[in-house]
C-alpha cells in the first residue's frame, strides 16, 4: 500500500493535482506582499475543506498548486474553490488588483502515485 494514502470512513485515497492559473491577461500583479498573503489563503482554504497542499509555487504571472484533496470534491469543485476565494479575498485587501482577478481558464492535471514534484511544477 502506497505511505502517502490518506484513510476515510469509507476509503483509503491517493487524489493528487496540480493547479495552473494566471490573472487575466497574464499580468504580472502577483509580486510581494501578495504572493505571501495567496500563499496563506491556500493554506486557510486547505485547512477549512480538508485539502492538504503539498506544494505550491507563486510566479508574478501564474500559479502552480499542487493539492491532495478527499474523493468527495471533484476536480472542477477544487478548482473551483481555490479560485474563488483567492480572488474574492484579494481584491478585497489589495484595490491594486481589482481588474487583474483570476482568468477565465485553469489547468488541472491528475498525478497518480508519487512523482517528482519539484519537475511537475517545472514543467
Amino acid at each position: 500500500m502506497d505511505q502517502n494514502a490518506k484513510h476515510n470512513a469509507h476509503c483509503v485515497y491517493v487524489i493528487n493535482y496540480h493547479l495552473v492559473w494566471m490573472p487575466r491577461y497574464r499580468k504580472k500583479v502577483l509580486a510581494e506582499p501578495i504572493a505571501t498573503r495567496l500563499k496563506q489563503l491556500f493554506r486557510e482554504i486547505a485547512t477549512q475543506y480538508g485539502f492538504e497542499v503539498i506544494a505550491d509555487e507563486v510566479m508574478p504571472d501564474h500559479v502552480h498548486l499542487f493539492v491532495s484533496a478527499p474523493p468527495k470534491f471533484s476536480p472542477s469543485q477544487v478548482v473551483r474553490l481555490f479560485k474563488g476565494i483567492t480572488s474574492r479575498r484579494l481584491t478585497q485587501e489589495f484595490q491594486q488588483i481589482r481588474r487583474a482577478y483570476w482568468g477565465p481558464n485553469a489547468t488541472l492535471e491528475s498525478v497518480l502515485g508519487s512523482s517528482d514534484l519539484n519537475g511537475i511544477i517545472r514543467e
